[in-house]
């Protein structure tokens, strides 16, 4: 069995954000798909894991530890498309100074 499931990787996003007003409220699988393959294909080209313990593990399993542990947050984007932004990335003011979208995908 995966873990974290779909359902506690969900509620563990919803309630990362809960606090973020720019956060995305997440409710289907569907923008769970999305959000961690848009992940997994950054760190595919490259970008640093944010979580600790990522050698030897595939991008997408990386991506979705960075979900469930928060690192990433989910912003609504363009077209209701969703916009990565990484921790590391959100100033302390809570507005993104820069953010990644998925136009791409």
């Amino acid at each position: 069995m995966i873990h974290p499931s779909y359902s506690e990787l969900i509620e563990a996003i919803n309630t990362n954000n809960e606090d973020d007003d720019q956060a995305m409220v997440l409710n289907s699988r569907y923008s769970l798909v999305l959000a961690t393959s848009k992940r997994a294909r950054q760190l595919i080209a490259g970008s640093k894991p944010l979580v600790d313990g990522a050698s030897g593990k595939k991008p997408l399993s990386i991506a979705i530890d960075e979900l469930y542990k928060g690192k990433v947050k989910i912003l609504p984007g363009k077209s209701e498309e969703e916009e990565l932004v990484l921790e590391e990335e959100l100033p302390e003011a809570e507005t993104a100074s820069e953010t990644v979208s998925t136009e791409e995908a």
